[in-house]
C-alpha cells in the first residue's frame, strides 16, 4: 500500500540543497553538482508516474541522483579512454613512452606550490573568521578536523540535515570570500 505521495511543485525548495550536498561530495565539481541534480529532478519528472509510494520522495531522489552520478563518472571514463593514446619511440638516444613521460608526478612539488598550498591554507583560514562564526565552527569540525557527524550534531545540537546545510552555506561562504581576496 502506497503511503508516499510525489510533489514535484516543492523538489527545488525541500531537497535541492540535500541534493546538492550528495552530490558536491561525489563528484567534488559545483557545475557538476549542480548539473546532476538538474537531470535529477527533470528525471523524476518524466517518471513520476512510476513512483510507487514506498520511498519518501527524497529517498526516491537520491536513488534517481546515485544513477545520474553513476551515468556521470562512465560517461567521463569512457570519454577519457578514448582520449589516452600513447606513443612508444625509439631513437638511437633514447626509448620509452611518451603519455608516461608527459604526465605530471603529483609528487614532485617545487618550493612554489608549497608556498601556494600555504598561502590557501592562510587565506581559507582568514575567510572563516568572515563567515557566520557558528557555520564556521561547524565546517571546521566536520571538514577540517574530520569529526563524525554524528558528533558534530551532538556538539551543536543540530540534526544531520541542517549540519549538511550549514555546511554548504559555509563552502559557499568561502568560495565567494576566496574569489574575493585570494584568487
Amino acid at each position: 500500500m502506497p503511503t508516499h505521495k510525489l510533489d514535484p511543485t516543492k523538489w527545488v525548495d525541500k531537497y535541492s540543497d540535500y541534493l546538492f550536498n550528495y552530490a558536491i561530495v561525489r563528484v567534488n565539481d559545483r557545475e557538476v553538482a549542480n548539473d546532476l541534480i538538474s537531470e535529477t529532478f527533470l528525471a523524476g519528472l518524466n517518471s513520476k508516474d512510476n513512483f510507487e509510494g514506498r520511498a519518501t520522495e527524497r529517498t526516491w531522489l537520491i536513488s534517481i541522483l546515485k544513477r545520474k552520478i553513476i551515468d556521470y563518472y562512465r560517461k567521463i571514463n569512457s570519454i577519457k579512454g578514448q582520449a589516452e593514446v600513447r606513443i612508444n619511440y625509439s631513437d638511437s638516444e633514447n626509448n620509452g613512452d611518451w603519455l608516461e613521460e608527459q604526465v605530471a608526478d603529483t609528487f614532485d612539488r617545487t618550493a612554489e606550490d608549497e608556498m601556494e598550498n600555504t598561502e590557501l591554507g592562510l587565506a581559507i583560514l582568514e575567510c572563516l573568521e568572515q563567515i557566520n562564526e557558528k557555520h564556521a565552527a561547524i565546517f571546521k569540525m566536520k571538514t577540517i578536523d574530520g569529526a563524525d557527524t554524528e558528533a558534530v550534531c551532538k556538539e551543536f545540537n543540530i540534526s544531520p540535515s541542517n549540519l549538511w546545510v550549514i555546511i554548504h552555506r559555509a563552502r559557499t561562504a568561502l568560495a565567494a570570500c576566496l574569489e574575493k581576496n585570494w584568487f
